[in-house]
């Protein structure tokens, strides 16, 4: 099982997300791509999208859309303040 999510900031410029995760990583997903899945739609909205929090160790939504947080750990990649140490 990898690290769960204790932090989420979406990014002003697009569908991106900043996550902290209990490990101490903090690390970088673009859910750009994911959009074409229609339980995604929601998503498309910006200000949809800025209501991402965490929860249950993962990224939540309204409308009773989540992620696999795996996937946000697996996928995403390390932000640049971690990559520069």
């Amino acid at each position: 099982m990898n690290p769960r999510i204790l932090q989420v900031l979406s990014a002003d410029d697009g569908h991106t997300l900043t996550l902290q995760f209990a490990n101490g990583e903090t690390r970088v997903f673009d859910l750009s791509p994911y959009l074409v899945y229609p339980v995604f739609k929601p998503l498309r909205n910006i200000g949809f999208f800025k209501l991402a929090r965490a929860a249950h160790g993962t990224v939540v939504w309204p409308q009773d859309i989540d992620f696999d947080p795996d996937t946000l750990y697996l996928e995403s990649r390390m932000a640049d303040t971690q990559q520069a140490a």
